[in-house]
């Protein structure tokens, strides 16, 4: 027996989607000597040996089961903040994570080893945090989109501290939106807010509606634990200060979690990322980088690299850091995607340049 209402797992973000593979999902009951079902919950936090489960009433702490374990690690993956799962109850009334629903959306990043991490599950709206101070970064924020364009969820851009950008000149905030617009297109929202005011939440409010889950992402100190704290109307988050030198913040938020909200909304708040490398491939990259793939088509050569061949049509029109970001994010997504006889013979051919070069330099030293 499974325990199942719409209507209180809606306060969680249940979709209308995701309540259907709930309600067909097919799982043996396993025997119990209690009588409390089964009952699904959302993940609303991982730790070491445990994860938070959250039935829309009431919060506790579970274990996944031994079999759980052994099935997401054969295929690679592990429990995320987001997901959602089935929970029992023992003899002793210790929750226990029995299955895990194939989440519908996954924000997916590599580790510095080149390993896929998931970062969170099952979200609609990831809202890409970025300060007006000197946090400001056109090239990191399109990592940011990068890391979410191929996932299917929608990306928000928030520009937080407004309040501190006007200081300096009034029109200081709308200039940086329009860079940021210029940068990215009109098709992706632009939001310059001051996170510790309400005024914040009723610029988000039309992705704050009942059933729709949230995932705030960005560096540390951009204000995504206060913007967390203004959305909920409380001080949930703990937040600190930032570095005068380059606007950076401690790692205050050091794990996911994921939080009510009075619209009816949850809203999961996330550390810094310190490895921002997105889980991409080429065609994807293309998408984010269109107007690259469009000009792409006017070039002179019909494989133009867009590096130093004659005629090339993006060069002379794309601006070059935002060049410069799109050939490096390629290079880190063929690397990502290389098979391992390709990396062997990458790593060749790379000992090769070495060698060379350092008997070249030998042989200049020689001659001087």
């Amino acid at each position: 027996m499974i325990d199942f209402s719409f209507a209180l797992l809606r306060r969680l973000g249940l979709t209308p989607a995701m309540a259907q593979s709930l309600a067909t999902f097919e799982w043996p009951e396993p025997a119990s000597s209690t009588d409390r079902p089964a009952r699904w919950m959302r993940v609303t936090a991982i730790h070491r040996e445990t994860v938070d489960v959250h039935d829309g009433d009431d919060l506790c702490s579970a274990r996944c089961s031994a079999r759980l374990t052994r099935n997401l690690q054969a295929d690679n993956q592990a429990l995320a903040c987001g997901d959602w799962v089935l929970c029992t109850h023992d003899e002793h009334q210790q929750p226990w994570v029995h299955a895990r629903v194939p989440p519908q959306s996954q924000i997916v990043r590599r580790d510095g080893d080149g390993s896929r991490h998931t970062v969170v599950s099952n979200v609609d709206t990831a809202l890409l945090v970025m300060g007006l101070d000197l946090d400001f970064n056109l090239q990191r924020l399109e990592r940011y989109l990068a890391l979410v364009v191929s996932s299917g969820v929608q990306p928000v851009l928030v520009l937080t501290k407004a309040d501190i950008a006007s200081l300096g000149s009034p029109d200081t905030v709308n200039q940086r939106v329009e860079q940021v617009r210029a940068r990215v297109g009109s098709h992706i929202d632009v939001v310059a807010v001051d996170a510790r005011t309400s005024d914040a939440r009723q610029a988000l409010a039309p992705y704050l509606g009942e059933g729709q889950t949230l995932v705030l992402l960005g560096s540390s100190g951009a204000g995504k634990s206060t913007l967390t704290n203004s959305l909920l109307g409380s001080a949930a988050q703990d937040t600190g200060a930032v570095r005068e030198h380059d606007s950076r913040g401690k790692h205050t938020t050091t794990a996911r979690s994921l939080h009510l909200l009075p619209t009816g909304a949850c809203v999961i708040d996330t550390p810094g990322v310190r490895t921002l490398r997105p889980d991409v491939d080429p065609h994807t990259l293309g998408q984010l980088f269109e107007d690259v793939s469009t000009l792409a088509e006017h070039c002179r050569f019909r494989n133009c690299s867009h590096q130093d061949e004659p005629g090339c049509a993006v060069r002379a029109q794309v601006d070059p850091q935002r060049l410069k970001n799109y050939h490096k994010l390629l290079r880190e997504t063929r690397r990502d995607n290389m098979g391992a006889l390709d990396r062997q013979s990458q790593l060749a051919e790379w000992k090769l340049r070495t060698r060379a070069g350092r008997q070249r330099r030998a042989m200049e030293r020689e001659r001087s």
